[in-house]
């Protein structure tokens, strides 16, 4: 079963990633093939369930994008649950300590890595049969969300946990700890110089940071600081952000019409 995403971070480019809100497979079909690397399932604030989810993956499975899942806690149940159904990727929210990130590692990875249960009802379809467990703890990608200042303070020991893949930063999260609004594309620099260190020691662990972005422009900057994966606000986002600025245009161009 190989993953796309961990091939692009061989390769030493970047991962551009999709997010999905919106419980329907017609949409995830669409967004797959709008040439991201990556697609991930919001099960924590999108209005996406597991069965919702399954249909996304169903949807996207002919497209060459690599299906992830933002679950809405950091507990066994749910994490094993997507991982049967076909994520590929795991990112996890509010991770504040190292031993929350052993967790998440824990309940991800098959024995003797982990205590995950057997049973890839949708995942054993990546390989032959059985050869899934094989290489299903090596291939799986795990994203600990760091957004809260807890976390800052801890960056260090989260990131020495065996098993995890690199850290995701939630901006809004991360800025509202501090005290600051929530939002996504951060200017403050006592939030870019937490960027700044995080991409340090991710650098210096070989691990892989990414970060949510409200569009192209504040996702090519995180890039350029040293980000390896990068989320295009979601499909929501993208849909309603179009639509606006195509209403406006044809009042504006109408001469008053409309």
């Amino acid at each position: 079963m190989a993953n796309k995403v961990k091939e692009i971070w061989k390769s030493g480019k970047a991962v551009v990633n999709a997010w999905l809100a919106i419980p329907s497979g017609f949409s995830a079909e669409m967004i797959a093939q709008c040439g991201f690397d990556s697609v991930t399932v919001d099960m924590q604030h999108g209005v996406q369930d597991y069965l919702s989810m399954v249909q996304c993956f169903q949807a996207m499975d002919k497209h060459p994008v690599t299906p992830m899942v933002r679950v809405p806690w950091n507990e066994p149940g749910i994490i094993g649950k997507v991982l049967d159904g076909g994520a590929y990727g795991v990112i996890c929210p509010m991770v504040n300590t190292a031993q929350e990130a052993k967790n998440l590692v824990s309940y991800s990875k098959y024995p003797p890595q982990g205590v995950r249960s057997n049973g890839p009802i949708r995942a054993g379809m990546y390989g032959t049969a059985g050869s899934y467990q094989k290489t299903a703890n090596a291939d799986t990608i795990l994203l600990p969300m760091m957004e809260t200042r807890t976390a800052v303070e801890n960056m260090e020991a989260i990131l020495d946990v065996e098993g995890i893949d690199g850290v995701y930063i939630g901006p809004s999260d991360l800025g509202f700890s501090y005290g600051l609004e929530p939002k996504l594309d951060r200017s403050e620099p006592e939030i870019l110089a937490i960027y700044d260190k995080i991409i340090k020691e991710c650098a210096k662990r070989g691990l892989n940071p990414g970060i949510h972005c409200s569009g192209a422009e504040g996702a090519a900057r995180a890039i350029n600081m040293g980000f390896k994966l990068v989320t295009l606000s979601n499909e929501v986002g993208l849909m309603t952000t179009y639509a606006k600025m195509q209403v406006n245009a044809t009042r504006k161009d109408s001469a008053g019409k409309a």
